[in-house]
């Protein structure tokens, strides 16, 4: 892509949305690695820490939801700048919190603001790139999230040893406005982009409509009578609950089964979500390569979704297995299938809707998965609780990757039962 003579300014672009998820997921993920430390202050359970997640989560969807209809309409330049200043300033008033509720009030914000980051990524990748380009492109900025994590796991603990859990928050929170910076100076929309050549214009907009001017309104009643919504919405709704385990929940399970010290850089963590980033830019370019020669685009998709749908199934056998390595290798395996499957069902998004919708579908898709995760982050806590006085914490844990090792072929099969061929959403 660097050697293309259309030019490569959207390439920028997917720079600064990689950055800005990246941050996302730093802020969102303090709390699993600080978890311990937040427990003992704060006098947490298991239960406790899965409702707080479970009310981030609330938050998170009805955020989605709004934030989907408020960059369909204002776009995706000032959408992004009022979500990044919500979610940073409550992710650093996670510090000023005294209380459970304190926490919570700031963990509800965290969440509201950080709902906005997806909405306004789909939306400017729609607008930067052609069909055939988004699924790269969004791998590209989605391994953003990967890249957060592995960050968390070693910027986080050294924080926490030198300046306590409360400057956590604060310098990981204050990492948004530095990146608002570069946002409001480079971004704009490909019609308004000075200095944008002719032939990159072009090339944005060769296998579709032109993007839709902001303001441009789709009623939800009239998505959700169409099924490829519901495709989209099923697809997020039994996935996304794992992803937040994965992020949420891994720090306290390698803390749990195998005493990995959280007050220290967590290499077994840094691992797992490294590769997630293979899989997320994998999982992007491999569909669009099925595409480039030649494949229907619906076919393509569907074929690498099946693919990593399947790359989940082996966390199941985690129970037979007492190797740390052994279990680092099928988490990563899993969470580097699930980044995949996230690069691709994100694109279908756009390849299925009108640009002027994908703000709202994205909103949609992501409220159910968040959905989903506002039950399951709940019962992971009772879960492990539950089985934890029964003096068995380990079967608790194996219950739950049963659970992530089936989700994505049930995604997968109801994914195909509303939209067998993805077909073209025509709303005017």
């Amino acid at each position: 892509m660097s050697n293309s003579p259309i030019g490569r300014y959207r390439w920028t672009i997917v720079g600064l949305l990689f950055a800005a998820t990246t941050i996302n997921y730093i802020d969102r993920q303090v709390i699993g690695l600080l978890k311990p430390t937040l427990t003992k202050v704060f006098g947490w359970d298991n239960t406790t820490f899965g409702t707080i997640n479970g009310i981030f989560q609330f938050f998170y969807a009805f955020g989605l939801l709004a934030f989907g209809r408020i960059v369909d309409r204002i776009g995706s330049k000032l959408g992004y700048t009022f979500s990044i200043i919500i979610w940073s300033v409550f992710a650093m008033a996670h510090a000023l919190a005294r209380t459970t509720f304190g926490f919570t009030i700031a963990r509800s914000g965290l969440g509201l603001g950080e709902s906005g980051n997806f909405p306004s990524a789909i939306k400017t990748v729609a607008e930067w790139f052609p069909k055939k380009e988004r699924a790269l492109a969004t791998g590209i900025f989605n391994s953003g999230a990967n890249i957060g994590a592995v960050v968390a796991p070693i910027m986080v603990p050294l924080l926490l040893a030198s300046c306590g859990w409360q400057m956590a928050f604060i310098i990981t929170g204050s990492l948004g406005f530095i990146w608002l910076i570069f946002w409001w100076f480079i971004y704009e929309v490909p019609s308004r982009k000075k200095g944008l050549s002719k032939a990159e214009f072009d090339h944005i907009h060769s296998d579709e409509e032109a993007a839709a001017p902001a303001g441009a309104k789709v009623s939800w009643g009239k998505l959700l009578r169409v099924r490829q919504t519901w495709a989209f919405v099923f697809g997020k709704f039994f996935t996304d609950p794992i992803w937040w385990f994965f992020l949420f929940w891994l720090p306290g399970y390698f803390s749990d089964t195998f005493k990995l010290d959280l007050s220290k850089p967590g290499w077994p963590l840094v691992i797992v979500y490294s590769c997630t980033t293979v899989g997320s830019i994998g999982g992007g370019y491999l569909s669009g390569y099925l595409i480039k020669k030649g494949w229907p685009v619906y076919k393509a998709r569907k074929t690498v979704m099946f693919i990593f749908a399947l790359c989940v199934v082996p966390i199941i056998t985690a129970r037979y297995f007492s190797s740390l390595w052994v279990i680092v290798a099928l988490i990563s395996l899993a969470a580097a299938a699930h980044q995949a499957w996230s690069a691709n069902i994100f694109t279908t998004a756009s390849d299925m809707f009108p640009r002027k919708a994908v703000s709202s579908i994205i909103g949609i898709g992501g409220m159910a998965g968040s959905v989903g995760g506002i039950i399951f982050q709940p019962l992971v806590g009772w879960l492990l609780d539950y089985f934890t006085r029964q003096g068995d914490k380990t079967l608790g844990y194996n219950l739950i990757f049963l659970i992530c090792g089936l989700a994505y072929l049930v995604a997968w099969l109801t994914m195909h039962f509303f939209a067998p061929k993805m077909a073209r959403v025509e709303l005017d």
